[in-house]
């Protein structure tokens, strides 16, 4: 859960490197560093706190080096502070490191090193890294154990030597001061990607710290590593047997993954969910023939449609999207459905029988518990299917087939359009295997027809955008908050209440509105808020009820109810209204107002939308 940037080339690397760290940011934030190399030496220069902190203590902006690593931190092992930040300098003062991952036995490592002589400045895990590959470097001799093969420099000998002692993960970029023109890159369950650019190299744990330079490159695989050189790169597995890398283009533009006028990253990916679901669901539903055509598992779905079981495992927002789905493919496709969170899923041995499918949801692709879920499906034989976002990331590597969301770059850290792509892509499928299985051809059509209307239909929902602030700026104060929903709107009010813990830090807690009175009622006084999704549908009289009793306690009632109801405003202190839309299409409507709801209140609070406490976009450690 950091950032990771290399730079090695012809250009001034200090200026790459930071700019870099900043499209980095959201993956860490609590503390910076660089390591420069120039005239045989390593320049390291490292501070808690944020990127401008970093630049405010780096050198004048001529500084000449072509060649250097930087990191941005989001603490695991050791608190954040200057001394734990990366990058890290072995005891030799030969190797600098910086690391993305955990080393599960550094403990053990760190022990044996300590007992060898080896000093330790830092608390972090990622120090053992770099004092075990400055062991193995200082100690390389002559003999089959502790040399490297012919052909073969001693560093990166020490560094595969290093790498296969480590238990955990790691995305790594190494430099060695004997070594003032070769950077080495290695990757375990954490992403790496190597541009290839015009006479220069960028390695980074994302393609956002690329796509200014290039957008040609090459993503390593687990127990990979890539050395760069003036000879150009080489890539091969840890075991140092040689692997052949398929060049590839990164899919988003430097525009994507700018702030584009808009104030804060979440605020413009809110804004861009017509978009993306236009995009998401383009040249997947041919409104002309009313069908739809996921091509990433067109030759599986002949065996889903005799799917006995789907699992559908996530982490966070997508495992929210993954309840709908749930919903989703029992209503329309009739099949039996359940949705894991991912982080749980190895640890229950989990029932793995003949014909069931396994369905991972990630936006970034690589969430480490839900790559740990793929690999234990895979081992039990299910079948495992993936929905991401990130191409050609670990997890769209690690499954049978798979549905891209095509939803562009998302880098707030509180998922938006993501969520509504991830909920699309299981609605189209839902839609296929129902309309295989028992559904009518006219049904199919007019589900296609309704869920093509669905981003025009958020465009008018974006309108209330100051009605909606004005609705958080009056109830901002309010620590305590409750988000309830039936139905399909269930999730919904899951994913309303993650949403405003994440950013405001608000306590909200997300329930079916039936359980309100199995406990939580309690907690109801006078002006508490309480968000209910009281859209059209079979269970709106039971959710009026639900209204009427948290009314009578003296909550606050904040509705989001769809257009032309005519009752409801009576019931409701502040009232949000959508358009109209099917039942099992409603989560992906009804969840914008409630992210705008989250935004506004974390901004009127004072907070740091993108970059949210304690927290990265990307969670690839456990």
């Amino acid at each position: 859960m950091c950032g990771i940037v290399a730079y090695l080339g012809k250009k001034a690397a200090q200026p790459i490197l930071v700019e870099g760290l900043k499209r980095l940011e959201y993956r860490g934030y609590d503390s910076a560093g660089v390591a420069l190399m120039g005239s045989g030496n390593i320049r390291i220069r490292k501070t808690s706190g944020r990127i401008d902190a970093l630049e405010g203590i780096l050198c004048e902006p001529d500084v000449t080096e072509t060649f250097g690593i930087g990191h941005t931190r989001w603490a695991t092992h050791g608190e954040p502070n200057t001394v734990n930040a990366h990058p890290h300098l072995d005891y030799t003062g030969k190797i600098a490191v910086v690391h993305n991952g955990i080393v599960e036995n550094y403990g053990t490592l760190k022990t044996w090193l300590q007992n060898e002589g080896v000093e330790f400045v830092s608390e972090t895990d990622t120090e053992v890294i770099t004092n075990l590959i400055g062991f193995f470097y200082l100690n390389c001799r002559d003999d089959e154990q502790q040399s490297p093969p012919n052909g073969q420099n001693k560093f990166e000998w020490a560094v595969q030597r290093a790498l296969r002692e480590l238990y955990g993960t790691f995305g790594l970029a190494i430099i060695c001061s004997d070594f003032p023109n070769m950077l080495i890159g290695a990757k375990k369950g954490s992403p790496l990607i190597l541009g290839l650019g015009e006479n220069e190299y960028i390695l980074a744990s994302d393609a956002a710290a690329i796509v200014e330079h290039t957008t040609q490159a090459i993503y390593l695989a687990d127990d990979e590593m890539v050395t760069v050189g003036p000879d150009g790169f080489h890539t091969k597995t840890i075991g140092n047997i040689t692997v052949s890398k398929d060049l590839q283009q990164i899919e988003f533009s430097l525009e994507q993954i700018e702030l584009g006028g808009f104030e804060h990253h979440m605020l413009k990916e809110i804004f861009e969910q017509p978009r993306s679901l236009k995009t998401c669901m383009g040249g997947r539903i041919d409104g002309r023939n009313h069908r739809i055509k996921l091509g990433g598992i067109a030759s599986y779905l002949r065996d889903l449609t005799r799917t006995r079981r789907l699992i559908l495992t996530a982490c966070g927002t997508a495992f929210h999207a993954g309840l709908v789905g749930e919903f989703l493919f029992e209503q329309l496709a009739r099949i039996p459905a359940e949705t894991e969170y991912a982080s749980e899923f190895r640890y229950r041995n989990p029932i793995i029988e003949d014909r069931t499918v396994v369905v991972a949801i990630s936006q970034s692709g690589e969430t480490l518990d839900t790559l740990a879920a793929v690999e234990e499906a895979k081992e039990r034989g299910a079948r495992v299917l993936g929905i991401v976002n990130v191409v050609g990331s670990s997890i769209a590597r690690a499954t049978d087939a798979g549905i891209y969301l095509h939803a562009g770059p998302e880098i707030g850290v509180a998922s938006t359009k993501a969520f509504t792509a991830q909920v699309a892509v299981l609605t189209m499928l839902a839609i296929e295997l129902g309309r295989r299985k028992h559904i009518s051809s006219e049904q199919a059509d007019r589900h296609i027809d309704e869920l093509s209307q669905i981003p025009d239909k958020i465009d008018t929902i974006l309108t209330q955008s100051d009605q909606i602030k004005e609705i958080a700026a009056a109830n901002v104060d309010k620590n305590n908050w409750l988000f309830l929903g039936r139905g399909f709107n269930y999730p919904v009010a899951l994913e309303g209440a993650l949403k405003l813990k994440e950013i405001s830090y608000i306590h909200a807690e997300g329930l079916p509105a039936a359980e309100m009175k199995h406990g939580p009622i309690a907690l109801i006084a006078d002006g508490m808020p309480a968000v209910f999704i009281a859209t059209s549908g079979p269970q709106y009289d039971k959710i009026m009820g639900n209204i009427a009793e948290v009314r009578a306690r003296g909550g606050r009632i904040i509705v989001v109810a769809t257009e032309g109801d005519e009752n409801i405003a009576q019931h409701a202190d502040h009232l949000i209204m959508i358009p109209d839309a099917p039942e099992f299409l409603q989560p992906m409507l009804a969840v914008v107002p409630l992210q705008l709801l989250a935004y506004h209140a974390a901004v009127l609070r004072g907070h740091d939308v993108d970059k949210p406490r304690n927290l990265a976009k990307s969670v690839t450690v456990e």
